[in-house]
């Protein structure tokens, strides 16, 4: 059998091959150029701001006198800055506070406006509520005892935290750089709905392996920031859960403090940054040691550990944002009757608060029926929506936008102003702790919210995301 190949033959099959080399090529030049392109449609900048405080300052929350005695670890303010291709800007803060009152980031949106040119839209001040840290402002005014000496320090450290902010979102900006952007998700099972489940049961449930009972949101979502040479430069991820581990006179992130230590720990280099879903009815049982709070950061932690070993989805290019304020009205404002009553209560915050206000009517004040609420939407390319409520908002916000909304969704409580408790329809109908009439605590002139209050939010968000849906670049 002759098998020699003809001349012509070895003429076209060269001649495929080299087709086929092209081909290669061409389609190697093309990824190559993809990746490119992906490198450089979003720009990210990074920035972070110790905000332990150095004077005696005492730890918010819990509604006692508690002065710093120690700190087991340094906490933090970060900010993420994005631009997308068109040159649209928005920044994301978050921190390690308590709480930020609007007294505090009013200031801020203030300020940056000025200086930076950025509008209410395009800034998310987002707090951990952690309750190892700091007090600021007017935030749970009334919840303390009255100490003049204090307040006059925590005026100076809010009035530090606000040019702190400033300057870092400055420097957020500053540092923009091609990057990409990839979103995935992640679990972790230590929340549990206090409403429905007694704090003393959950370790005999637990160990008797029966399910504990109430809605809770176990995801963690996770947003990455890589460099175009590949390098992981951020992790963004959230949880729905009070930070409420720890009880004592020391300042610590608590569990969120936590799991971005070893996020950072494991990742060197990287900024780990957290951010509360929507925990206002989530507390992490059991808890009160810090043992407690070094596992459930180590949980989190697994749980954002867990995202980045899958393929993370890769978000496109695109920045669409929109906010507003929505009237949330009260169901009734308290009147000068019930004050004089309430000044004479045994319940030493209902006291403090009821005097503060009566002083308010004698100087000629008058109470508004309603408190502005703060809601953002951002779309970030055609795959992430971040929601952004302001104060404590329970579970059902998260799980019913994630619903609505589908895949993609973030929705991130605690943002912009500590208010109160915002419970949904169903908490407000079952009363309870964070549905009932404690407004109080938090300085607002009504015992309660109006029972309405979730359609109003849902009606505002729904339309906000129509408006990022639509809107052209």
């Amino acid at each position: 059998m002759n098998c020699v190949p003809k001349p012509g033959l070895i003429y076209h099959f060269s001649r495929l091959v080299f087709l086929q080399m092209c081909l290669l090529a061409a389609s190697l030049s093309g990824l190559a150029q993809t990746e490119v392109d992906a490198a450089t449609n979003w720009k990210a900048g990074i920035a972070r701001q110790v905000i332990t405080p150095e004077t005696a300052v005492w730890l918010a929350g819990y509604g006692s006198e508690r002065a710093p005695e120690e700190t087991l670890h340094d906490i933090w303010m970060k900010a993420l800055a994005l631009e997308d291709n068109k040159g649209n800007r928005a920044v994301l803060i978050t921190s390690d506070f308590q709480g930020v009152p609007k007294s505090m980031s009013d200031r801020v949106f203030a300020k940056i406006k000025t200086k930076y040119g950025l509008e209410r839209k395009q800034v998310m001040f987002t707090f951990s509520h952690n309750h190892c840290g700091p007090r600021l402002g007017d935030d749970l005014y009334d919840y303390y005892p009255v100490d003049l000496a204090q307040v006059k320090l925590v005026n100076e450290y809010t009035d530090l935290m606000v040019i702190k902010t400033v300057d870092l979102i400055g420097r957020a900006l500053k540092n923009l750089a091609p990057a990409t952007l990839n979103m995935g998700n992640g679990h972790a099972t230590f929340a549990v709905n206090r409403r429905n489940n007694r704090e003393a049961d959950v370790p005999a449930i637990r160990k008797a392996g029966k399910e504990l009972v109430g809605p809770v949101d176990h995801s963690v979502p996770v947003m990455t920031v890589n460099r175009p040479n590949g390098k992981l430069d951020a992790v963004l991820f959230g949880y729905a859960c009070h930070p409420t581990t720890l009880s004592f006179k020391k300042f610590c992130g608590d569990y969120p403090g936590y799991a971005q230590l070893e996020i950072e720990k494991n990742h060197p280099g990287v900024t780990a940054m957290f951010v509360n879903t929507c925990g206002g009815d989530q507390n992490p049982l059991p808890r009160r040691t810090v043992e407690l709070c070094e596992k459930y950061g180590h949980m989190l932690a697994v749980g954002v550990e867990e995202a980045l070993q899958k393929p993370l989805k890769p978000i496109s290019s695109g920045l669409k944002m929109e906010f507003e304020y929505v009237e949330l009205p009260y169901q009734k404002v308290v009147t000068r009757k019930e004050l004089e009553a309430d000044s004479k209560s045994s319940n030493a915050i209902l006291k403090r608060w009821a005097k503060r206000l009566l002083k308010k009517l004698d100087q000629g004040e008058t109470f508004a029926p309603s408190y502005p609420y703060p809601l953002h939407v951002w779309k970030l390319g055609n795959e992430m929506l971040m929601i952004g409520m302001g104060a404590e908002t329970v579970v059902d916000y998260a799980l019913r936008f994630k619903r609505e909304f589908g895949p993609g969704t973030w929705v991130c409580g605690y943002a912009d102003d500590m208010i109160s408790y915002i419970p949904s329809k169903r908490v407000w109908l079952e009363g309870g702790y964070e549905g009932g009439a404690r407004l109080y605590e938090y300085g607002r002139p009504a015992y309660r919210w109006a029972g309405d209050m979730e359609d109003i939010i849902s009606t505002s968000v729904h339309k906000m995301v129509k408006q990022v849906d639509h809107k052209k670049d």
